[in-house]
């Protein structure tokens, strides 16, 4: 403890606890003591205190009742209640009243000492703690990047990385920076595991990992075949942390599988969200169905069709169940959705698209004020959270809790935070996403890209003969030389998604079932 930390111990029979007293004292603790609730609220008023250790007994004022005249003084200080007191209904209402831990007398030094360290040094002894078993895990996970992993190692280093990087912003500790170079590691050798691999697992169905077009065919139908209900929440430009965060949200009502699989490239609506629909590399959806494919110089929006493909899907299939689709762009759509479940629980499949997450990392991409909320990873995270908790949607998940349906969350691609530019010359044809362009005409560095000479080979369209397309990897993005210097301060730490990396290709597939139908 770098300063004493106060305590104010109340109790009717302080004398008793004098040894207590002292082994705090001999702890480095600045102990004030009084034996009556009056008392007490009179030491709150002259001076802050970091916790009280308060007893339910006492003439006059009783514990209760004294906790609830600290709280008016000092809302935010911890309260352990001490007491011999064991009835369940004094327990309910002290833990009602916000205390910070409840103790049977009689204690030991320890009980106390521990109390103190749950409530007043927690977050600096998780802090040192972290920082110690990240620093012993450095050298297993760069051991693990640098030993070629296969598929389903990267989706083990991925989770381990990200638990890393909650832990370490969450306690704000000095080595979230060694963690975010570890990543871009990381990143950098998942580039070149994809370049090596991603030809072959789009032409050869039976080996690949599951891939955006695999989703509804592996994922969804088979619990269609055994009968059950399904809801298919697809939130849109949903990351794996993301998920981590939202998950603890969830865990009381609903039992959780949770697992990751390989979005496409490129990592973008037009391309991964309607493979999953269609069950269609994208080049096939333009074969198959040329009215319901949107090139990249059409200026009608790429995700108008996933209705119809996901129909298109399901007959080609012989799945003849009923399905609904809505898209969710903001809260009113969402409490539509629910003055509509009642309605909904009556049909098999429900798919419901959820684009605020998408529209939050454009929005900080073009709103000074957003970016300033949005200064970070971790503070992306903080606004999906608050997001979650203070929209229509918790409340849709707390119906679908209450219903014995299977409900299946995912996402189309993730995305990056981008720092790095790459020049890049096209015509005016090229498209204007900053992780991938295609193009006839493009000039660019090649060891810094992914390129696909033969878009047709990786299950991708070409809109004439000689289209190329390139992949950013890592934190790189694509800039133009004309007006470069504004282009790159612009578009610098923002969000975005279409390349390879991590955070966009590995993306979440979750499965959960309410616990009340255990």
């Amino acid at each position: 403890m770098t300063m004493a930390s106060r305590l104010l111990w109340v109790d009717d029979e302080i004398d008793m606890l004098r040894p207590h007293i002292i082994f705090l004292k001999n702890k480095g603790y600045d102990v004030t003591t009084c034996n009556n609730g009056s008392d007490a609220l009179r030491h709150c008023q002259e001076k802050p205190f970091d916790l009280i250790l308060l007893d339910e007994n006492m003439p006059g004022l009783s514990g209760l009742e004294t906790l609830q005249g600290i709280k008016e003084l000092q809302p935010d200080v911890p309260v352990v209640m001490v007491t011999k007191n064991e009835e369940e209904d004094l327990m309910d209402q002290a833990i009602g009243a916000q205390i910070a831990d409840y103790l049977i007398k009689p204690v030991n030094p320890n009980q106390i000492l521990l109390s103190l360290k749950k409530n007043i040094h927690q977050r600096e002894i998780v802090s040192e703690a972290t920082q110690s078993g990240y620093s012993r895990a450095f050298l297993e996970l760069q051991e693990q990047i640098d030993a070629n992993p296969d598929f389903e190692q990267w989706k083990e280093l991925y989770r381990r990385l990200v638990r890393w990087e909650l832990q370490l912003s969450e306690n704000s500790a000095p080595m979230a920076d060694m963690l975010a170079t570890q990543k871009e590691e990381a990143n950098r050798a998942f580039f070149r595991f994809i370049k090596e691999h991603y030809e072959d697992w789009v032409n050869k169905p039976e080996e690949r990992p599951l891939i955006s077009p695999d989703v509804m065919k592996r994922k969804v139908f088979p619990l269609l075949r055994e009968g059950r209900q399904v809801y298919m929440l697809v939130l849109d430009n949903f990351r794996y942390d993301q998920w981590r965060i939202l998950s603890p949200e969830l865990s009381e009502a609903f039992d959780i599988d949770e697992d990751l699989y390989l979005g496409i490239l490129p990592t973008a609506t037009g391309y991964a969200r309607n493979a999953i629909f269609s069950g269609l590399m994208p080049a096939d959806i333009k074969k198959m169905y040329p009215h319901l494919w949107v090139e990249e110089t059409q200026e009608e929006g790429k995700n108008l069709h996933e209705e119809e493909l996901l129909r298109l899907q399901m007959e080609r299939f012989r799945r003849k169940e009923q399905f609904t689709y809505n898209k969710l762009n903001d809260s009113l759509a969402a409490e539509r959705v629910i003055g509509n479940i009642s309605a909904m629980a009556r049909v098999p499949l429900n798919v419901l698209v959820v684009n605020f997450i998408d529209i939050l990392s454009h929005a900080r991409t073009d709103s000074r004020m957003v970016r300033e909320l949005m200064a970070d990873e971790a503070a992306y995270r903080s606004i999906t959270l608050s997001w979650f908790r203070h929209t229509a949607v918790k409340e849709l998940f707390a119906m679908l809790a209450a219903q014995d349906a299977d409900i299946i969350i995912t996402t189309d691609h993730g995305s990056i935070h981008v720092d790095t530019p790459i020049k890049v010359v096209g015509d005016r044809e090229v498209n204007t996403n900053l992780r991938y362009k295609l193009g006839k005409n493009l000039s660019y560095p090649h060891r810094d890209v992914f390129e696909m000479k033969q878009p047709a080979n990786v299950g991708l369209p070409t809109p004439n003969l000689s289209t190329i397309y390139i992949f950013a990897g890592g934190r790189n993005f694509f800039a133009y030389p004309n007006n470069y210097n504004h282009y790159v301060q612009y578009y610098r730490n923002t969000f975005q998604h279409g390349g390879i990396s991590l955070e966009e290709m590995l993306i979440p597939l979750v499965h959960l079932r309410p616990k009340r139908n255990r």
